[in-house]
C-alpha cells in the first residue's frame, strides 16, 4: 500500500497536463493500478503499479545452476511468490473511430514504449552432493529482478454518456538485467475512470 501512495504522488507533476486523465484497473499480465494521462493531442503517459507475474519452472531452474548456492548443489524444486510490478510507459495514439463506424464516443488505436521494474520471491529446494530422493531437501530464498524496455498496442474505448474508458493491449518485455535477452508476452484488458 505504501508503493502505491508513493507512486501516485509521484504522478502528481503528470496529472495537470491534461483534462483527459484517467485511473483504473489493468487485468491480465501484469495486474496492476493504472494512471494514465495525454501530455499532447496524442501523445500519453502511463503509469502502473502492481503484481508481476511468474515465469517458467525452467527459468528459475537455470538461474539456480548458473549461480547455485554451493559447488555441489544439485536443483531439485521451486516455489515461487509474485511480487511486484511497476511501468512507466509513453503511447502515441490515433482515433479510428470512423474507421470501425463508431458514432457514440470514441475509439483510439495506441502504440508505444517503456520500461519496466519486476520481482518475484523464489524459494530453491535442493541437494548437496547428490541428486538422492530421500536426503533431506535445502532450501534458499532469493529475489528475481527483472528490468528492461516493453513494447505495446491497443485499443480504448472512451463512451459519452460516462467517465469511462475501456482498452485492451498486447506487448513484449524485454529483460536487460538479471538475464539479457529474455522475453515475456504480456497483455490485458482493463477500465478507466475519466476525470
Amino acid at each position: 500500500m505504501k508503493k502505491a501512495v508513493v507512486f501516485l504522488l509521484l504522478m502528481v507533476p503528470f496529472m495537470s497536463f491534461s483534462q483527459e486523465r484517467g485511473i483504473g484497473v489493468r487485468f491480465g499480465e501484469p495486474f496492476s493500478i493504472t494512471y494514465k494521462d495525454f501530455i499532447s493531442d496524442y501523445i500519453s503517459f502511463e503509469g502502473m503499479i502492481g503484481s508481476a507475474g511468474v515465469n517458467s519452472n525452467s527459468y528459475y531452474q537455470r538461474d539456480f545452476e548458473n549461480n547455485p548456492p554451493d559447488g555441489n548443489a544439485f536443483y531439485r524444486s521451486n516455489s515461487v511468490k509474485k511480487g511486484v510490478s511497476i511501468n512507466a510507459r509513453l503511447a502515441y495514439h490515433e482515433d479510428f473511430s470512423e474507421t470501425f463506424g463508431i458514432e457514440k464516443g470514441y475509439i483510439l488505436g495506441y502504440a508505444g514504449a517503456g520500461v519496466q521494474f519486476r520481482s518475484t520471491n523464489v524459494t530453491y529446494t535442493y541437494t548437496v552432493d547428490q541428486i538422492d530422493p530421500q536426503q533431506p531437501g535445502l532450501q534458499e530464498e532469493r529475489t528475481n529482478v527483472d528490468f528492461g524496455p516493453e513494447a505495446f498496442v491497443g485499443l480504448e474505448y472512451y463512451f459519452d454518456d460516462v467517465p469511462i474508458s475501456i482498452f485492451g493491449e498486447a506487448g513484449l518485455f524485454l529483460e536487460l538485467l538479471d538475464r539479457v535477452g529474455h522475453m515475456k508476452g504480456q497483455g490485458g484488458i482493463g477500465v478507466r475512470y475519466i476525470f
